[in-house]
């Protein structure tokens, strides 16, 4: 019954459906080997370390780099598998292999979507042991060399079942409902979250915050195209009226036939990583493109 969780997901977001530029940071890293050492992808979005990151006959996605670009987090898994985060670092001015981070010690079963804070200090990540049953979001505390124990998040937002949680600039915290097939953010209250809120957009999961809270990236299917039925990316502005715009669906630069899925956006605002499901057998690899995808998107009455 353990299928592959991200089709789970597909289909928990197609029963819930149915009825520019953002502030870079100038001092982000320009080492050589930011992004695993790959050549920077264009306006047309490329397999992200192929044979390394993106493996075939592997489900690849939710990477995360930290604000140096000095590490990197990313979820993966075989049919019928382990859901696994798997880490790799700069050492040495080179990226070690990929391993399992295994932040819970094995006191999870599946552990996913690794998710480095903003300010470094965190990760969040979501983990569980029974699919569609106890999913919650949890985190490390960044030590020296090494993570803290982990930590199950003390916050209504694990009322629920929930996943994918990532923070902006503020600590604000966004993440997806499964019950509710919903984007929702708790506000950062001195680093605790007592409180959570819908955010009031038309559709979309797997939600990725922009660190101002600018735009936020989902997932999902708009049920007014009757031309897709796969799972595209799409990018909410946020307005000068404070409300959230229509969904704009990036267009056939990015999405595919295929359903792409997990949108994040890298710390230093150049790139947007995603899944996209066209390996054979159905599996998914990890692509990136330039972030000038969304931003060109940008309608003029939006916050800048």
């Amino acid at each position: 019954m353990r299928n592959n969780y991200f089709k789970f997901l597909i289909l928990v977001f197609s029963m819930f459906m149915i009825g520019c530029n953002t502030k870079r940071d100038s001092n982000s890293s320009t080492n050589e080997n930011s992004y695993f050492g790959q050549n920077p992808p264009g306006l047309t979005p490329e397999v992200f370390a192929p044979g390394i990151v993106s493996v075939n006959g592997r489900y690849e996605y939710a990477i995360s780099f930290s604000s140096n670009l000095d590490e990197m987090y990313f979820s993966g898994n075989k049919e019928d598998d382990l859901q696994i985060v798997y880490f790799s670092k700069v050492k040495d001015k080179k990226w070690t292999n990929p391993k399992r981070a295994n932040f819970t010690n094995g006191n999870k079963i599946n552990e996913l979507e690794a998710f480095v804070s903003n300010d470094d200090k965190r990760i969040y990540f979501t983990a569980y042991d029974s699919i569609f049953s106890d999913e919650k979001i949890w985190y490390v505390n960044r030590l020296e060399n090494s993570w803290s124990n982990a930590i199950e998040l003390n916050s209504p937002i694990n009322d629920d079942i929930v996943f994918y949680s990532n923070d902006a600039k503020n600590g604000d915290l966004y993440y997806t409902s499964i019950s509710e097939g919903k984007t929702y953010y708790a506000p950062n209250k001195n680093g605790k979250f007592p409180e959570v809120h819908e955010v009031k957009i038309e559709f979309g999961m797997h939600g990725f915050i922009s660190p101002d809270q600018d735009f936020l990236l989902v997932d999902g299917q708009n049920k007014e195209d009757d031309q897709r039925k796969d799972n595209d990316i799409y990018v909410y502005f946020k307005m000068k009226n404070g409300t959230w715009s229509k969904p704009i669906n990036l267009g056939n630069d990015v999405n595919s036939s295929y359903t792409e899925t997990c949108p994040s956006l890298t710390p230093d605002g150049k790139y947007l990583f995603f899944s996209r499901y066209n390996e054979q057998g159905g599996l998914s690899n990890i692509y990136w493109v330039s972030a000038e995808v969304i931003y060109r998107l940008r309608p003029s009455d939006s916050i800048n």
